[in-house]
């Protein structure tokens, strides 16, 4: 883990030499928004209830692309003693929303909803589940009405025929958006006003404009733009915990049966992370993603006890 937290590690926008060393604008430039003092977070403050949360929604957003395979098997490995420890430390929290999407448009997924940012029910194509996964309990979205550690395995084994221009903040901010999680969209029902909002992100690669000697287009905008997506999406920032497990540990490596090693150094998706009061950092290449999700519960613990629902 080459992070414990927003602003722990001074030195995070050193990066791994290779394929992630490019020299790119982190957005980090000019202030950070802040929703949660005055204006629309104080009024909040005021019409809601009282802080804390007691239902939690949780979004998945994975990398689909080549590299992938093994890191997702470590994202499944790992599932099942994070939610269990939510589920253990939230006592008043009774309600749970588990949704996966991936880092670009997904062709596997149910008739309807392979855009970008829908959430996945079903899977195909190389190192996949294969299977149908839904509809579950609740619809599109996995509950605590289903047996989560099963069809998690399912849904978030997406495989890796995804294309290299990842796209992850692009798809975050679609599957939060009025298009899906409205009515009669695909995510309809996923994303709760009285919810706080639980979004892992993983990926070997930043999302940005360039890729080795290619020229990509990456997820529109810089992290101040995607910060101001979600913060909005949840009324204000401090009702989302981000939790990314990206890029930047140096000298780290993580093998794959295609030869690509290593991971792209991510200053733009590490900067929007830092950018929440409940945001936090893993490495990607970790042998096992459980340590940092063991340490993740007390952030998503926190976001809790502070949570203000939307009136």
């Amino acid at each position: 883990m080459f992070s414990t937290g927003v602003g722990a590690d001074d030195e995070a926008g050193e990066g791994p030499e290779g394929e992630g060393d490019e020299a790119e604008d982190t957005g980090e430039a000019g202030p950070a928004l802040d929703m949660s003092e005055g204006g629309q977070g104080e009024g909040m403050m005021e019409a809601g209830d009282e802080p804390g949360c007691t239902k939690v929604d949780l979004l998945f957003v994975i990398d689909d692309s080549i590299s992938m395979a093994g890191e997702q098997a470590n994202l499944i490995a790992s599932f099942p003693e994070f939610i269990a420890g939510i589920q253990d430390t939230l006592a008043n929290a009774d309600s749970y929303h588990v949704g996966v999407v991936t880092t670009n448009a997904y062709a596997y997924n149910a008739g309807g909803c392979q855009q970008m940012g829908a959430l996945v029910t079903q899977t195909g194509g190389a190192s996949a589940s294969g299977q149908v996964c839904g509809p579950f309990a609740a619809g599109r979205y996995m509950s605590d009405a289903d047996d989560l550690q099963a069809t998690f395995a399912c849904a978030a084994q997406v495989g890796i025929d995804g294309p290299t221009d990842e796209r992850p903040m692009e798809s975050l901010e679609i599957a939060l958006g009025s298009a899906h999680a409205g009515a009669g969209g695909c995510n309809e029902g996923f994303l709760r006003n009285d919810a706080l909002l639980v979004v892992v992100l993983i990926t070997d690669e930043e999302d940005d404009h360039f890729m080795l000697y290619n020229t990509l287009e990456g997820s529109p905008g810089d992290p101040p733009d995607w910060f101001a997506a979600v913060a909005a999406a949840k009324g204000m920032e401090s009702n989302a915990a981000i939790l990314s497990i990206i890029g930047g540990q140096p000298g780290n490596v993580c093998p794959e049966p295609s030869g690509v090693d290593g991971a792209e150094d991510a200053p733009r998706l590490r900067a929007f992370t830092e950018m929440f009061t409940h945001g936090f950092l893993g490495d990607v290449c970790a042998p096992s993603y459980g340590p940092f999700f063991d340490e993740a519960i007390a952030v998503v613990e926190t976001a809790c006890e502070g949570f203000v629902p939307i009136p």
